[in-house]
């Protein structure tokens, strides 16, 4: 086939109030501030930048780290593009990310592997739901996001088996099996982490491991490795795709789908299965736990966005206190704080549902991603502190309210669990306006002190009006109910704020 498409000179990566740009423009332009796309999209585009970063000029240590500046991080990166160009074209003898070899594999619609969209005897919704023609550019993302990202089912084309005497596709009586869930979604959908800086380059630039880190980690046994596109592997379970089981570069592009972009569609088959959290595979960008007897990591969740799991994602802060670690942010966050000046924690992913082995997207599943910008001279312990009281009383509030709309209708003779919930949701949507200046009042000193004060006042109108939301007071039953049990929030009013 004719080399064409290249992803170096290509625009194909969605900019945020840009538009698309290539890798090229990417590491040639130090304006460009964050990525666009769906969370998932983000975290995939994330991923892949970070592979080329860490291929071109991973630092020995920290202070190796502190000698690379922003522009020589994007200087080597359009270096080591330069000089692996060849291997990035989107079609070709040696097309980016795929394996020509599985073109015996049956092929696929690609409204087949996208999560959004309605496919077979699926219900279409809205319009969003339904196939559209994709572009180049368009099928160069829908591929990244397959190599870390794919839905586990029966639409891989598992009959198709490139290494000699590999049984990982097949099931207890020699069938072709379902294809395995991608490492970077897992049963129900990871919830990932990075930091963000005030640009692309100093996101990239903060969230760079050394090889002290990687080492250090103890979670990748083969260190950084190779990426994919200097040496792919030529079956499901090759030295090559061993090694990659056991990499970093392994866990950043995890080549879970074997594919290839035909006209109409792609071949698409199972590719490299990764072990899961439980088993020690573990992306630097998920928080796990393993204080208990089996580990357990975030997941996403909806009805939880995941600003409310800051305190979570933190509680490396407080050692003897914190549950959850997550590598990339207990590396980036120590780096942005040396570094002064604004930085975010960014976290998002994609909720899945799961039945007999097929995972897909329905009832309350959705993307969820949140942005919890900090100012890196005020955080801190006393910080975290201070966040940790502030939420713990937010729950509190939460619990309350479910409690009262429950005696509200239970005054009435009416099962309120589904209102309570919702009324729940929605004083959870209503503070979520005010999160992030919660995040910015949480430093010491008795001006923030005040500050959040008033701010409880905002968070217990907010409860109020959830209740009245659902708990209506027209009739005299209504009223009567609605007395009795409206919250009584005078206590959390005339508490002090830490």
């Amino acid at each position: 086939m004719e080399n064409r498409f290249n992803l170096i000179d290509e625009p194909w990566i969605p900019i945020a109030d840009v538009g698309r740009v290539s890798l090229a423009q990417l590491f040639g332009n130090p304006q460009y501030r964050a990525l666009g796309g769906n969370p998932v999209q983000k975290i995939a585009l994330m991923k892949l930048l970070l592979a080329i970063a860490q291929a071109a000029t991973t630092p020995d240590d920290e202070a190796g780290w502190q000698a690379l500046s922003e522009s020589d991080l994007a200087g080597s990166c359009l270096a080591y593009l330069e000089q692996w160009h060849h291997r990035f074209y989107l079609y070709g003898e040696e097309p980016f990310l795929q394996m020509p070899a599985i073109a015996r594999a049956e092929i696929k619609s690609y409204g087949t592997v996208l999560a959004e969209i309605s496919t077979g005897n699926t219900t279409v919704l809205s319009q969003g739901q339904q196939e559209r023609v994709l572009d180049d550019a368009d099928k160069a993302l829908l591929l990244l996001v397959q190599m870390g990202f794919a839905l586990s089912g029966k639409k891989t084309d598992n009959s198709v088996v490139l290494s000699p005497g590999y049984s990982g596709k097949q099931n207890d009586k020699g069938k072709p099996a379902s294809g395995k869930t991608g490492p970077s979604m897992g049963f129900m959908g990871l919830l990932h982490n990075f930091v963000l800086g005030e640009t692309l380059w100093q996101t990239l630039r903060l969230n760079l491991l050394t090889k002290q880190d990687i080492e250090q980690s103890a979670l990748y046994p083969a260190g950084l490795g190779d990426a994919p596109w200097q040496a792919m592997p030529q079956g499901e379970y090759c030295d090559t795709a061993r090694r990659h089981q056991q990499s970093l570069m392994g866990r950043l592009l995890p080549l879970s789908r074997f594919c290839l972009l035909a006209e109409n569609g792609l071949h698409y088959s199972e590719g490299i299965v990764h072990p899961d959290y439980k088993a020690g595979g573990i992306d630097p960008s998920i928080a796990i736990n393993r204080k208990g007897k089996d580990p357990k990591v975030l997941w996403v969740n909806p009805g939880k966005r995941p600003w409310r799991e800051l305190t979570s994602l933190l509680g490396f802060l407080v050692a003897e206190r914190g549950e959850f670690d997550c590598l990339q942010l207990r590396c980036a966050i120590r780096r942005a704080c040396s570094h002064g000046g604004m930085f975010a924690i960014w976290s998002g992913g994609l909720r899945v549902s799961s039945n007999a082995g097929e995972q897909y997207v329905s009832g309350d599943d959705d993307y969820v991603e949140s942005t919890a910008w900090l100012h890196a001279q005020d955080f801190g312990d006393h910080w975290y502190t201070n966040l940790s009281a502030e939420m713990t009383t937010l729950d509190a509030l939460a619990r309350q309210l479910y409690a009262c709309v429950l005696g509200y209708y239970k005054a009435q003779l009416v099962d309120g669990k589904s209102l309570a919930e919702q009324a729940t949701a929605l004083f959870w949507q209503l503070c979520e306006r005010h999160a992030q200046s919660l995040f910015d009042l949480c430093d010491s000193g008795e001006e923030n002190r005040i500050a959040r004060r008033e701010l409880r006042k905002t968070f217990a109108a907010n409860l109020h009006a959830a209740f009245d939301r659902l708990c209506p007071n027209q009739t005299a039953r209504q009223l009567d109910a609605w007395a009795q049990n409206r919250p009584n929030l005078s206590k959390h009013l005339q508490q002090e704020a830490p």
